[in-house]
């Protein structure tokens, strides 16, 4: 019977089209990657900066392997803190201009740790709509009091600061870069809002940390709020190439939930050449801005392509360009047709986003060429004539 439930769940979601399945890249995660013995272009990877595959990455790695092994082999609350990991915080945070930092395994556990732990039922939670859902279910597990307000809209969140008073604590959480849009938070107007209402900030910058500012520390720095920020949470696995997450803030922000942090108490410290290899990725963050430089002049080319078509890259300011398609079956068959012309290209569909908001998601690389681009927007434009898109 159980069985035949999952089958029947299954059925209903290919029904719909939209049924997900794996699919096996092998080689490392460059501009190319080999699917069924063929190279495609990547154009769907968080890997921002190209990173992922730079070999110095791989050298501080295995440096770091034959000095302290593979595995950290505990929490770090029992015997898995490394002076590797102790390391990378106090680069992290000098990077963030921050007073502490903890890294975490992996970005939802961060999120969910660090939101569950800070609130409960007395407090507030103003979270925009299409956060991420490691917020979402950090808001659920905490079960503090939520209100979702209309995406990037700063009169809905006013309206909801304004009508909602009383709380012990009150925050609001945003995406710095949304995962799915491409667009960025107005980070400068929530920091506004939340000291005219007395609210804390959180802000998520996986997507922008290495991408946005003039120094590559995110949105934070792009808006030049790095005093007005109470918690900064990002990624260690997109534009850094590597892996875990981390989050910056005072030092009793970190001494809080190194003893409160469910996410971070009871799981296993990363593994220390893991460490070391973000570590050198963001000395290179840091140290050759060509490499942003040439992301963004990849981005804004693609993006202008797209446009000049006629399709719809939403309100995409970002790496991230969205190529809106609505219908999920005709999205499907896009991504499809374009893998067979060597174009790896994301198809996003319910329930990632909205009913009727299935799209391409198209990411740009410091690894892409001007010819790569030119080849992909060639053929998106002869597959969207195919398929009246365009």
């Amino acid at each position: 019977m159980f069985n035949e439930f999952l089958k029947n769940e299954l059925d209903k979601l290919e029904s719909q089209d939209l049924k997900r399945s794996l699919r096996q890249i092998k080689g490392s995660q460059g501009s190319t990657v080999i699917i069924n013995d063929t190279e495609v272009l990547n154009f769907c990877s968080n890997n921002y900066l190209g990173l992922a595959d730079d070999l110095r990455l791989a050298d501080a790695a295995n440096d770091c392997i034959r000095k302290q092994g593979i595995g950290a082999g505990a929490s770090r609350l029992v015997c898995g803190n490394m002076s590797v990991h102790e390391e990378l915080e106090k680069r992290i945070a000098d990077f963030k201009g921050t007073k502490r930092c903890l890294v975490f395994a992996t970005g939802y556990m961060a999120n969910v740790g660090i939101i569950s732990s800070l609130f409960n039922r007395d407090d507030m939670i103003f979270t925009d709509k299409l956060n991420h859902a490691s917020i979402v279910d950090g808001i659920i597990l905490s079960r503090a009091n939520f209100k979702r307000y209309a995406h990037n809209d700063m009169e809905s969140l006013e309206e909801l600061l304004r009508a909602n008073t009383g709380y012990k604590k009150k925050c609001i959480i945003t995406d710095a870069i949304f995962s799915m849009d491409g667009d960025i938070a107005p980070l400068d107007k929530i920091v506004q809002l939340a000291q005219k209402y007395e609210c804390l900030v959180m802000v998520d910058e996986a997507h922008s940390i290495g991408v946005m500012g003039k120094n590559g520390r995110g949105l934070v720095e792009h808006f030049g709020l790095e005093e007005n920020i109470d918690i900064q949470m990002g990624t260690l696995s997109k534009a850094v190439g590597c892996f875990g997450a981390y989050v910056c803030g005072s030092k009793e922000l970190i001494e809080f939930l190194i003893n409160k942090a469910r996410s971070f108490i009871y799981t296993t410290a990363l593994p220390p050449a893991v460490a070391a290899a973000a570590m050198k990725s963001i000395d290179i963050i840091s140290e050759e801005p060509q490499l942003r430089n040439h992301l963004w002049d990849s981005t804004n080319y693609l993006r202008a392509g797209l446009k000049l078509m006629g399709l719809d890259t939403m309100k995409s300011r970002t790496p991230i360009c969205p190529v809106l398609i609505k219908d999920p079956k005709v999205t499907v068959e896009m991504s499809k047709r374009l893998l067979e012309r060597n174009i790896l290209v994301s198809a996003i569909r319910p329930p990632t986003v909205p009913q009727g908001a299935a799209r391409l998601r198209l990411t740009t690389t410091a690894q892409h060429t001007e010819e790569d681009v030119n080849y992909v927007l060639d053929n998106i434009q002869e597959v969207a004539k195919d398929l009246c898109l365009i």
